[in-house]
């Protein structure tokens, strides 16, 4: 039996879950929260209760302390050595790495080269590393890239209708994000069908504060939203999705700003956000429908809208869908978001919902599509954590 921490790491956060490992037991979890900032929040679960403090934290390296100061103090372990290895996912791997990979000082420069691609993540990633290293200098440390599962794309998939140098020079395609969430829900889908993946083919819909889409054959990834960067692909919490370029130059000239300005108003104040005026919370925008505000509903209607077009899309490539999967906040848990969605497919994929089941999933396992329905649809909460400690441990050899 080994102990495994699986590390989630983002700009201002960090997430973690200690697996007693094969058995894949969640000894306990956790995060950081607003690491930066003048006050930040600590919460680890012990025995199903939330314990938190609100306290600094300045930087990555002290919530690496704080976390395992706590697995001691609330005697999770006796001793840190019982540790035995860490896996942290990393947004970017770029075209480097098309799987998890054991760390060494390659891997790391390559993470550190890419950072350009995810600068509010693969920088962030790398200070968590090196702190956990830090702090338990024997231990092995695997790499789990979000880009990973998207490696499997063809040309057709990935390249973007811009000069060709554009790509050999400064690596300008598709990546992809989510791809672990993806690959997990797309294993655990098929062993729910009593079958192998790469004897079905699924859309995936990975949606929360950021979301996507990906079109899988065959257990491989064949297309996804996403694009250089998170912010393409569908409407998000608070970022655009794809628009037309022009909008860019245009919006710059009239509101004189600069690029750093512009990359602002598209990750932090488009999507429901900017679109409503309200929130980049699903749960307050169906609040406010709900009250009859229009800028609501138009929201949902365009957030509805990309969504469908890209699954439309999707099956026409696959050429057949097995199963539709909804994962991560809003596609676990807003049976809203999904009834309208599948409201608008139902005549054209065939598909056949139970709407009454739908009404009352929330963040757990369930087929919601009905035994006449063309395509199975599926509810799967994501579990890229256990992906994490799983490649951990083969890798290591633990």
């Amino acid at each position: 039996m080994s102990k495994i921490i699986s590390v989630n790491s983002g700009s201002s956060s960090l997430k973690f879950q200690l697996f007693d490992m094969p058995s894949e037991v969640v000894l306990t979890s956790g995060q950081a929260e607003r690491i930066g900032q003048d006050m930040g929040q600590f919460t680890i679960k012990i025995d199903g209760e939330k314990k938190s403090q609100t306290l600094p934290i300045p930087d990555h390296k002290k919530a690496v302390e704080l976390l395992l100061n706590a697995l001691i103090e609330n005697k999770i372990v006796e001793s840190l050595d019982e540790i035995k290895a860490a896996g942290h996912r990393i947004v970017q791997g770029g075209a480097y790495f098309d799987q998890s990979v054991v760390v060494d000082e390659d891997v790391v420069a390559k993470v550190d080269e890419l950072c350009e691609l995810a600068p509010l993540h693969n920088p962030a990633h790398l200070v968590c590393y090196r702190a956990f290293k830090e702090a338990l200098p024997e231990i092995g440390h695997v790499f789990v890239f979000d880009t990973a599962f998207h490696q499997s794309m063809g040309p057709e998939s990935y390249m973007f209708p811009v000069p060709y140098d554009w790509y050999k020079q400064y690596k300008i395609r598709r990546y992809g994000a989510h791809g672990t969430s993806h690959q997990y829900v797309n294993i655990r889908t098929a062993e729910l069908m009593g079958k192998k993946p790469e004897d079905l083919n699924m859309i995936t819909c990975h949606l929360g504060n950021g979301a996507s889409i990906t079109a899988i054959k065959g257990g491989k990834c064949v297309n996804t939203s996403m694009g250089l960067t998170p912010l393409g692909g569908i409407m998000m919490g608070t970022r655009s999705g794809d628009i037309d370029p022009t909008v860019v130059f245009y919006m710059m000239k009239k509101l004189r700003c600069t690029p750093d300005e512009m990359d602002t108003f598209l990750n932090k104040r488009s999507g429901m956000l900017g679109v409503s005026g309200i929130s980049s919370d699903a749960r307050d925008i169906q609040a406010a429908l709900e009250a009859g505000d229009p800028r609501a509903r138009l929201t949902v209607d365009l957030y509805t809208n990309r969504v469908i077009n890209v699954v439309g899309g999707y099956y026409m490539q696959l050429g057949h869908v097995d199963a539709i999967v909804f994962t991560a906040g809003l596609g676990e848990n807003d049976v809203n978001m999904r009834r309208r969605v599948l409201t608008h497919l139902e005549e054209g994929l065939g598909l056949s919902i139970d709407y009454d089941l739908n009404k009352n999933v929330h963040g757990k396992e369930c087929l919601i599509s009905k035994p006449d329905s063309k395509i199975a649809v599926y509810v799967i909460p994501t579990n890229e954590e256990l992906v994490i400690a799983r490649d951990t441990v083969r890798l290591l050899g633990l």
